[in-house]
């Protein structure tokens, strides 16, 4: 929560009745069939597993421009328009940094047309209940959680945070879901074993049964990634060529 809330501070500020935040890079992508994508600087995890380049993940402050939520959500809308895509997601980052920054740029997209798809580690939705009150009001909005590990001890290894975060981003998707908010998880378990990957499905199933249909993220080997994980004494179960990426993951 500490980093999380410092990031913040580093990466946002108001400008009238604006919260700008940084952002690094505007693109069209492959994943969920095509998307409009905003890739934000920073995030409140350390992930070893993480694709972002360590020069953006490890300079936050010296990364990346301000940009108004008014910007943001023109320039997804007009990537949208231009490769006739129906989504728009914020990534290479973690966009529940600064709160306002996201509700006003939801508003920006509402009446777009567009479903936006907020990938977020939850923990800042699992620390504050009302983060999902203010969700709550977008119904084009769907909320995917991605969960580092299928257990504590997962967690804290891919991390490095402390372990109590795993229980933040399963009580992200007990706020979430009691707030009627459209919303799944989905898991790194390239590092997990199938038992783990079964007592997690059924954690899930306690909070509700829908949450039982995971997304299932496994690790695909870009260079930088291979290097990194090699170099932090991690060995994936399951991986994957980004060449060979299989149409599940896709």
């Amino acid at each position: 929560m500490k980093r999380h809330l410092s990031l913040e501070r580093l990466l946002s500020k108001q400008v009238d009745e604006a919260i700008e935040k940084k952002y690094w890079r505007f693109r069209a992508d492959r994943w969920y069939g095509g998307i409009a994508t905003a890739d934000c600087v920073g995030c409140g995890l350390a992930c070893k597993f993480c694709w972002v380049n360590e020069k953006v993940l490890c300079n936050p402050r010296t990364t990346g421009s301000f940009y108004s939520p008014r910007d943001v959500a023109s320039r997804l809308k007009t990537i949208a328009s231009q490769r006739d895509h129906s989504q728009a997601r914020v990534s290479g980052g973690e966009p529940t940094i600064s709160r306002a920054h996201l509700i006003q740029l939801l508003k920006h997209l509402d009446r777009s047309s567009l479903t936006f798809i907020l990938e977020t580690n939850g923990i800042l939705i699992g620390h504050d209940r009302r983060f999902a009150e203010e969700l709550a009001q977008f119904d084009f909005l769907q909320v995917r959680v991605s969960l580092k590990g299928c257990c504590e001890d997962d967690f804290e290894k891919l991390t490095g945070a402390s372990r109590a975060g795993f229980n933040l981003q399963l009580q992200a998707l007990r706020h979430l879901i009691d707030e009627g908010i459209r919303c799944h998880a989905a898991v790194m378990k390239s590092f997990s074993s199938n038992e783990s990957l079964q007592g997690l499905i059924d954690r899930l199933s306690g909070i509700d049964p829908q949450l039982s249909e995971l997304e299932i993220e496994e690790v695909i080997m870009y260079p930088r990634i291979a290097n990194k994980i090699s170099r932090l004494g991690l060995h994936p179960r399951v991986s994957h060529e980004p060449s060979k990426v299989p149409a599940y993951l896709v």
